[in-house]
């Protein structure tokens, strides 16, 4: 998961530049609502907008109770009139580019897409075009009212597979809930370093690593709760193919819980440590393996519930070229493998 952009449970609205696209939404505070603050109910009648997003709009006045501006702990009795007439101002100063995106699924609310290798999710230091939210800008230009674009998770630049984006801000506070509330499904494939006895899971608090800012740990304090499970799909004498399922989406999790039970990823130069040459492969299989450019990682499921219509849906993904090759040069060596 890419470190430029913060977990999910992180995301705030990014500073507001210009735009022009009006809201205009009434609702009338029901009396079962008597005693709530105003950004309570507020939230709840207008929910296609986030708590933050409702507070800055009635301290702005846009967002006023009987024709009047208010205060955000202002107690309702019931029965008031709230009115909203707001700008949907863009989320930044972005720029559109032109650039090929695998998409899977799209409609008026969502776009599912298959991210390549060596795309980074979002513009930071250091990659200020050429990234995914430019692609989403040049092909859906309106996305520059949703925050981030509608990026509301993360892939690392060199982990592949499935992603969705909320292409309105009705689907963004939706998708970012269901993420909250750990109902939205998100299966992967990876080949780790090592040969698995069997499956499991993993449960340890991942923070900022205490000494290398740019990466993430296992912290026995602090940090967040991070919850892995992984299943054999193939062994290898020196390796595994696995499927893994998240409960959370911890920065660079996957990566960090497989290196700390002692299975890291092929190809993981942040969290594998020093290529370990395992007895027995032949010279060609371990070259291969030393200049695998990525980490084995791929997205190869993901399923969610339909911002508007409530339905359950799932997409998968197809392994990649490059993980698919490796594979099978796993399986031609002389070494053998075991299927499950």
């Amino acid at each position: 998961m890419n470190e430029n952009i913060p977990p999910v449970d992180e995301l705030e609205d990014l500073s507001e530049d210009t735009g022009n696209k009006q809201v205009e939404e009434s609702a009338t505070v029901p009396e079962t609502a008597s005693g709530q603050r105003l950004d309570q109910a507020a939230a709840e009648l207008f929910s296609s907008y986030s708590r933050s997003k409702l507070q800055a709009w009635i301290k702005s006045g846009e967002l006023t109770v009987n024709g009047a501006k208010a205060k955000t702990r202002d107690k309702m009795l019931g029965g008031e009139q709230l009115e909203l007439k707001a700008e949907l101002q863009e989320q930044g100063s972005w720029q559109p580019e032109a650039i090929d995106l695998d998409i899977v699924y799209e409609d008026n609310d969502i776009l599912v897409l298959n991210k390549p290798m060596g795309l980074v999710v979002h513009p930071a230091a250091g990659n200020h075009t050429g990234t995914l939210l430019n692609a989403l800008l040049h092909h859906c230009p309106d996305l520059i009212h949703v925050p981030r674009a509608g990026i509301v998770h993360r892939l690392d630049k060199d982990t592949t597979g499935l992603m969705v984006v909320a292409k309105t801000l009705e689907a963004h506070t939706d998708l970012v809930a269901q993420l909250q509330e750990r109902s939205v499904s998100r299966e992967y494939e990876a080949i780790s370093q090592g040969v698995m006895t069997g499956g499991g899971m993993v449960e340890a608090n991942i923070g900022r690593h205490p000494k290398q800012r740019t990466k993430m740990a296992v912290l026995n304090f602090g940090g967040k709760e991070a919850i892995t499970h992984y299943r054999v799909i193939q062994r290898f004498d020196a390796y595994t193919h696995i499927r893994l399922k998240l409960e959370t989406g911890r920065t660079h999790q996957i990566r960090v819980h497989m290196a700390h039970i002692g299975y890291p990823l092929v190809g993981d130069s942040a969290y594998a440590g020093r290529f370990k040459i395992p007895k027995g492969l032949d010279k060609e299989l371990i070259e291969k393996l030393r200049g695998f450019p990525r980490q084995a990682l791929h997205a190869a499921q993901l399923g969610l519930i339909h911002p508007s219509t409530g339905e359950y849906m799932e997409w998968d993904a197809e392994l990649p070229a490059d993980m698919v090759g490796l594979l099978a040069d796993l399986k031609a060596s002389k070494t053998g493998f075991e299927t499950l």
